[in-house]
């Protein structure tokens, strides 16, 4: 069966969680793992060796860099700004991750993935406070206003998107005007209101070594 899989569902059977890698797929009864648990292949079972500490803080990384599509660079970035700020360097990096625009716009339905959020934003398609970005890294702040540019290839394309996933949306720190479509930043996310399924404790012993 897991060859009938593409490398996202996979992916998201290896590691055990939902990643949300395949837009509305992942709600609905046939993503994989709702359906399969185990890992993918005939050989799931043959399983029994103890992960060691190493192993755990490593997986633990690895499904944050994976859920949020970032690679292993912008990654570090992040965990060295996370120990820069006050607080918990772990509940630091997921907040921060939560404030990349392509998650920003993911969150918003302004797409069905985090991978086309991205596209999105390459393409010019979104505007923050009266400025077009097009760099998915960057990170949104309070006050900030979250349009579609003023094209009608952009507009129609996120309100396209917004009526298929708006319904996904429950982040209290941002407020979506899906009429207009018109989002604003009202806050930070607090650690509870991040969406990533990891102990981040294990990727703070990991990085700090």
């Amino acid at each position: 069966m897991s060859r009938l899989l593409g490398p996202s569902c996979r992916l998201c059977r290896r590691e055990g969680i939902k990643l949300y890698l395949k837009g509305t797929r992942c709600f609905s009864a046939k993503c994989p793992v709702t359906k399969r648990k185990t890992a993918p292949g005939m050989h799931y079972w043959r399983g029994g060796k103890k992960m060691s500490k190493y192993g755990a803080q490593f997986r633990e990384k690895q499904k944050i860099k994976r859920f949020y599509g970032i690679l292993e660079g912008q990654f570090l970035r992040l965990f060295y700004e996370a120990e820069r700020r006050k607080g918990h360097t772990g509940e630091n990096l997921l907040v921060l991750l939560e404030e990349r625009l392509d998650n920003v716009a993911y969150l918003l339905g302004y797409a069905a993935s985090r991978k086309q959020a991205r596209q999105l934003i390459h393409h010019g398609h979104i505007v923050v406070s009266g400025k077009r970005v097009d760099v998915p890294s960057y990170l949104v702040k309070v006050g900030d206003i979250i349009i579609p540019y003023q094209h009608p290839r952009s507009q129609e394309l996120i309100k396209t998107n917004l009526a298929s996933y708006a319904t996904r949306f429950n982040s209290a720190w941002l407020e979506l005007d899906k009429d207009t479509p018109q989002a604003k930043v009202l806050r930070f996310p607090t650690r509870e209101e991040t969406s990533s399924p990891v102990q981040e404790q294990l990727v703070v012993e990991l990085c700090s070594r």
